[in-house]
């Protein structure tokens, strides 16, 4: 046998990755799956057959992401031609979900059900999410590409952070279109290199979506930058050319005239409703309800996968809702079976009822998991919440979102609070701690945190936030909102108000 040289595996960690697999050493010896969920809609039997994968052959558990995804851990290599037949035995695909690829494409949880919501998007995920899939073009993008569908509802998808964001709109009476739902266009949403998506001034119909969005992947696949893969992405591109030449090769490739509508001309969207996921809400068909549940930084045991599946498929119409706040919605039930389905679920330690600071929290894999961490942001964002959640009774609900490392998996500079892995050096040690923004938001509350303190250790972390929440809670005017509170402040002034104790 040939010794196996730095190339060969290379070659061979791509074609794992090709097919939706990651050896994540050091952190764990073992494989993660990343599946592809277009939309984020799984059927029940779906959700019991990742159950059945999870506990056959990974850890037990999945893990739910920040693009509305599902991930199995703890799969040894031996056992991952088994886990891919068993993936494609019920109806789902991991291809492509890693590397250089157009990763899981996003819809609004609640579309087709929304009573607010201008169109249902769920149909336009799909037809993308085949184009790709079966686009040989689409696997060998200088970079990942984000894509995102708004429905103008109640419930955000944060498609405002992402490479191309169609947010459905409706154009005004006077409007030089049609008067029928169509899409805004954003583009070069990044968070974590602090921008959100643009707007571009374009106009599409629902049926051009596709073609659209292949022919900016198309312009992005043949001119992105190549060579320095931190300016590889798709708003690297547009800088340099600038919006016009980009919109212009745009159009080449798409090969027709664009449209364009001035957004003053187009209905304002609708604000969405804060952790308006969570919880029994009632559907745009009568009698029904869905019931969003809070999972604690998007953890699933496999006893709890079974069960979210038994109540979708026995009470509901057999469809999960995942979401990119770690979270999941079951939809279509009866609102006389409300109650049992939330008892239910309580039961399996799941909670579907409102708990303003345990189910906004959002975290990355961590180090337990991931090799780039600094931190364990799971276990520190279930301590940390829990601990808040008993000491101050907020309110109004707020994000907290736990990073591991730059690369902002979990978005920590959109959150009311985000917290980004560091190391601290205390004494003769250095010590899991985080640096700590405030005051970021998406949609109406759109903006980027500011960096309030530095080097705080995991175990100082819950007094200082306690502090500061409390605060928050007595000096707010009336009916002022945590984002708003903090960007009403400036940077030392936040700090004076969670001083963390000294070392």
């Amino acid at each position: 046998m040939r010794p196996a040289t730095a190339s060969r595996r290379a070659e061979t960690f791509f074609r794992y990755k090709f097919h939706g697999l990651f050896f994540v050493a050091p952190a764990q010896e073992s494989l993660m799956l990343r599946c592809r969920i277009p939309g984020c809609v799984l059927k029940a039997h779906q959700l019991r057959g990742l159950a059945t994968i999870a506990q056959q052959w990974g850890g037990g558990y999945s893990h739910i992401t920040t693009r509305g995804n599902l991930q199995i851990r703890e799969i040894e290599p031996k056992d991952s031609v088994d886990v891919l037949v068993a993936l494609s035995d019920i109806g789902l695909t991991s291809k492509g979900a890693g590397a250089d690829n157009v990763r899981n494409i996003t819809a609004s949880p609640t579309s087709g059900i929304d009573p607010l919501e201008v169109l249902d998007v769920l149909p336009l995920a799909r037809d993308i999410h085949h184009y790709i899939l079966n686009t040989r073009e689409m696997y060998d993008l200088p970079r990942k590409f984000n894509i995102a569908f708004d429905n103008g509802g109640a419930v955000s998808v944060c498609a405002d952070t992402n490479d191309i964001a169609f947010y459905a709109s409706l154009p005004k009476a006077d409007a030089p279109v049609e008067r029928a739902p169509g899409f805004r266009v954003q583009l070069c949403g990044i968070t974590g290199h602090k921008q959100f998506a643009m707007d571009t001034g374009l106009w599409v119909t629902p049926q051009q979506t596709t073609r659209l969005a292949a022919a900016m992947l198309q312009v992005f696949r043949k001119n992105g930058d190549r060579t320095d893969r931190k300016r590889a992405r798709l708003k690297y591109l547009v800088d340099d050319w600038g919006l016009k030449k980009f919109l212009a090769e745009t159009e080449k490739e798409f090969g027709a005239p664009l449209t364009y509508l001035p957004l003053e001309q187009c209905e304002p969207r609708i604000n969405v409703a804060k952790h308006g996921y969570i919880g029994a809400h009632p559907q745009k068909q009568p009698g029904y309800s869905y019931l969003g549940v809070s999972v604690p930084v998007g953890r699933l045991e496999h006893e709890q996968m079974l069960t979210v599946a038994r109540i979708a498929e026995t009470m509901g119409n057999g469809e999960i809702r995942l979401t990119v706040w770690q979270n999941l919605i079951i939809p279509y039930i009866p609102d006389s079976k409300i109650e049992q389905a939330t008892a239910i679920l309580l039961a399996a330690g799941l909670d579907a009822r409102s708990a303003n600071i345990s189910n906004g929290v959002v975290a990355c894999t961590g180090n337990r998991g991931c090799k780039y961490a600094a931190t364990d942001t799971k276990g520190h964002a279930l301590q940390i919440s829990r601990e808040l959640q008993r000491r101050v009774p907020l309110l109004e609900p707020i994000n907290i979102h736990f990073t591991g490392c730059a690369h902002s998996c979990a978005q920590h500079y959109i959150g009311d609070i985000g917290l980004i892995g560091c190391k601290v050096v205390r004494g003769e040690e250095k010590v899991e701690g985080y640096n700590i923004v405030l005051g970021g938001g998406v949609d109406n509350d759109q903006g980027i945190a500011r960096e309030v303190w530095q080097n705080i250790p995991a175990d100082e972390v819950t007094d200082l936030l306690a502090d500061l929440l409390a605060n928050f809670c007595q000096r707010r005017k009336p009916g002022q909102s945590f984002v708003q509170f903090t960007r009403s402040h400036s940077v030392e002034e936040l700090r004076a108000l969670g001083q963390p104790q000294l070392s």
